[in-house]
């Protein structure tokens, strides 16, 4: 007898989707349920288009024609965090950015803009930074699909830093992660109400200058103790001790 799996798959599905109809899993994810869950016709799944809700689902043919799954009852599901909490992230090589954005999207933010500075490791060109995104929205994707989150954050186009700066995300609390400020995260969020934005360095971290610059922007640097954190550990840690203070555990 095949071993069903615990829980019924998640797949999201970038299309309108309504309780009775048929809809056709795209080639990655007719792949991953096929070849990696080695799922079956007649299987319980579950599918959801990034907007709020769920959908069950039964697959229902695999062949030429691709794989495609019959659309069940809808389920005002939400499994988001009571804290919309936005990731200024300086980009970091390979897996690490890939982490920090996993484990992110697993911890409740909403958006996450990545940031070019000064001591980034990577240097994407436009087309490189096009295909770099949309790894990165993947990325999310799947985070999504494992945690059950049915909303998927916006991972946003990278910017300069000097250009997010300019323009920051409206925020009640803007809070620049620094391992030599004077406050420590506890000290700051009397001010958190609503939306908080959260920036976080690349791996040697920002320079002087753009923290200056940060700080002109409205983030109050905070610590996270009296150690240093890599890049890939910090964001996620002050995402993970906000959402406890935010009542999400």
């Amino acid at each position: 007898m095949r071993n069903r799996p615990a829980r019924a798959p998640r797949f999201h599905l970038d299309a309108e989707l309504r309780s009775g109809a048929r809809a056709a899993l795209p080639e990655h994810a007719a792949h991953h349920a096929l070849r990696v869950l080695r799922l079956r016709p007649g299987d319980e799944i579950v599918l959801f288009d990034g907007l709020g809700g769920e959908y069950q689902g039964v697959l229902a043919a695999a062949g030429r024609g691709g794989l495609a799954a019959e659309v069940g009852a809808w389920r005002d599901i939400e499994r988001e965090s009571p804290l919309a909490a936005i990731l200024v992230q300086g980009i970091s090589s390979g897996e690490r950015m890939d982490l920090t954005i996993q484990k992110a999207v697993e911890l409740g933010a909403t958006a996450i803009q990545p940031v070019f500075t000064e001591r980034s490791v990577v240097r994407l060109a436009a087309e490189r930074a096009r295909n770099r995104l949309e790894h990165w929205r993947r990325v999310a994707i799947a985070a999504c699909e494992q945690c059950g989150r049915n909303r998927l954050p916006a991972v946003r186009a990278p910017l300069a830093l000097a250009e997010y700066c300019a323009r920051p995300d409206d925020a009640s609390l803007r809070l620049l992660l620094a391992p030599e400020a004077k406050a420590a995260l506890r000290d700051s969020v009397g001010c958190m109400k609503s939306t908080v934005a959260l920036a976080a360095g690349p791996e040697s971290g920002f320079t002087a200058a753009e923290e200056a610059m940060l700080a002109a922007a409205g983030f109050v640097a905070v610590r996270l103790g009296a150690r240093v954190l890599r890049t890939e550990t910090a964001a996620l840690a002050a995402l993970a001790a906000l959402n406890a203070l935010a009542g999400d555990y």
